[in-house]
């Protein structure tokens, strides 16, 4: 008795368990995940800055200022080359990243690094979150004025 007991239960949980082809529908959707998805990046960033506007050419007034700040409050981490320090190297930067994501990057950097994809990436590759340096909006807008003089100095 206890053997056909056994088989009847390994029998139904071999049916219970099978795929049959009239139990599928192929116009069903697929199941939805139980994780959120990764979110996708916004070019422009997470924060304030929404339109910048590039000058050209360069204002020479705003590079030097950049440069000022750069010196003061970038240097340590940041070298003007593609080398990474702490942070990453800055050549080519304009040319990877839209205006508006440099400076939300360094207006907003607490937010980018919490919720942008692509800072959360920079921050798995540097391993150190970037502080805040307190800039202005100016302040940011001269430093992304530098970035881009830097970049074409290199090119």
């Amino acid at each position: 008795m206890k053997k056909v007991a056994i088989l009847l239960t390994l029998a139904l949980f071999v049916f219970a368990c099978s795929d049959s082809p009239s139990d599928q529908s192929s116009d069903a959707p697929p199941p939805k995940s139980m994780v959120d998805s990764e979110p996708v990046a916004d070019p422009k960033g997470i924060g304030e800055i929404k339109n910048v506007e590039l000058n050209s050419p360069l204002n020479q007034e705003m590079v030097e200022s950049g440069k000022a700040i750069y010196d003061m409050k970038c240097a340590a981490c940041h070298k003007l080359t593609g080398q990474r320090v702490v942070g990453p190297g800055w050549a080519g930067l304009t040319a990877k990243r839209a205006p508006e994501w440099i400076m939300n990057m360094t207006l907003n950097v607490e937010v980018m690094l919490e919720k942008d994809p692509a800072a959360r990436e920079l921050l798995k590759e540097c391993l150190v979150r970037m502080p805040n340096q307190n800039l202005t909006t100016e302040d940011a807008r001269n430093v992304l004025e530098f970035m881009y003089s830097n970049d074409e100095a290199g090119e």
